[in-house]
């Protein structure tokens, strides 16, 4: 009963994360034995929060489209007054609060909301011309108040993220093209001012444009990185065999995976990693116009955009072409926010498929014995 595209999906979500466990071994294997005394303690923790993130992938996969939908406005609710608590009893690391201490666990708020983003933004741009003007009003202003309580925390690559996923979802909606227009040039205005406003962020962006200038303060990041994608060559220097990640790039498990994994895969690994990203988008596409309704529709672009978008963008800053902001590169990166968002996002868009077909419908899936 599955259609092609959701049996190479999952195949393919099964392969981006036991790949993405031996690229975090390799990446965190030498920082992990040096302040934790033992080499697999991040992939151990890791291995935990993969075995939640698949269980939630397979409730997603198992419950229909229609009933995320209803759950979609409470969540994105929920995620915006979190987001919000963070900025008043959030732990602060590098400056920036974004995350929430429950007992022994971490909650970053901004990621965990993403599905609901998706979810929400589909609901309303699938009804945008039905509508009233009050509730256009109202989850519109939701959607602003929560781009810029992530701004405050300050987190402007998530907010950034996050807006242009919204925007794209209204343009594959059919929404009008000058208020578009307006959000985007109201987006690089907010951008802007959260740049000049915030010192770290304007230093980044100066570093980014020449990270020699200041090679062992505010570039250093960047060079350790370029040094690292660069040393990789054609074929890269092997599998564990990366010299940056023995403590002279920092951040090498999360924000700056990719380029551990440039070095030891080199530019073929490179290309063959965007190959993959591209079939992703491939699938992505073909399952939203096969979908049957237009929620479902934009459900399949957002589930796809967020998925592939936010890896493009990790690729971007590690490799210099984009300023160097907190982001993770899904599925790989280690942090069990961003595996729940992702995979639980994959969930969702291999429920897309299972619909296109019809042969669903908006019952979830009845599991029968063998």
């Amino acid at each position: 009963m599955w259609p092609a595209e959701g049996r190479l999906l999952i195949s393919l979500i099964g392969f981006w994360s036991i790949a993405g466990l031996f690229i975090l071994g390799s990446a965190s294997w030498w920082v992990a034995t040096r302040e934790m005394g033992d080499g697999a303690y991040y992939i151990k923790r890791q291995l935990i929060w993969m075995t939640a993130s698949w269980s939630l992938l397979l409730f997603a996969i198992s419950t229909s489209i229609r009933r995320w939908l209803k759950l979609a406005g409470p969540g994105l609710i929920l995620g915006c007054l979190l987001v919000a608590f963070t900025l008043i009893a959030g732990t602060t690391v590098n400056g920036a609060s974004r995350w929430l201490i429950v007992g022994p666990l971490q909650i970053q708020p901004s990621e965990l909301v993403k599905p609901f983003v998706i979810l929400q933004a589909a609901n309303l741009f699938a009804h945008w011309k039905r509508i009233g003007a009050d509730q256009k009003f109202f989850w519109l202003g939701t959607f602003v108040c929560l781009l810029l309580l992530i701004l405050k925390q300050p987190n402007l690559s998530t907010a950034a993220l996050t807006g242009i996923l919204i925007w794209l979802i209204g343009l594959a909606a059919g929404v009008r093209l000058m208020p578009l227009i307006g959000t985007v040039l109201g987006g690089g205005f907010i951008g802007t001012w959260s740049i000049l406003s915030n010192e770290y962020q304007k230093l980044r962006v100066i570093s980014f444009l020449d990270p020699w200038k200041d090679a062992q303060g505010n570039g250093y990041q960047l060079i350790q990185s370029l040094l690292a994608i660069g040393s990789g060559g054609w074929l890269g220097q092997g599998y564990g065999l990366s010299t940056q990640k023995l403590q002279y790039l920092p951040i090498q498990s999360t924000d700056f995976i990719y380029a551990v994994f440039a070095e030891e895969f080199g530019f073929v690994g490179s290309l063959m990693l965007l190959i993959f990203l591209f079939l992703i988008a491939f699938l992505g596409i073909r399952i939203a116009f096969r979908c049957r309704n237009n929620q479902s529709k934009l459900v399949a672009i957002g589930c796809s955009t967020m998925l592939v978008g936010q890896a493009i963008m990790h690729i971007a800053v590690a490799s210099g072409a984009m300023p160097t902001t907190g982001l993770p590169l899904p599925i790989v990166s280690y942090g069990g926010n961003s595996l729940i968002s992702s995979l639980l996002i994959a969930g969702l868009l291999v429920r897309c498929s299972l619909e296109s077909t019809g042969l669903l419908g908006n019952r979830p899936i009845k599991r029968t014995r063998a």
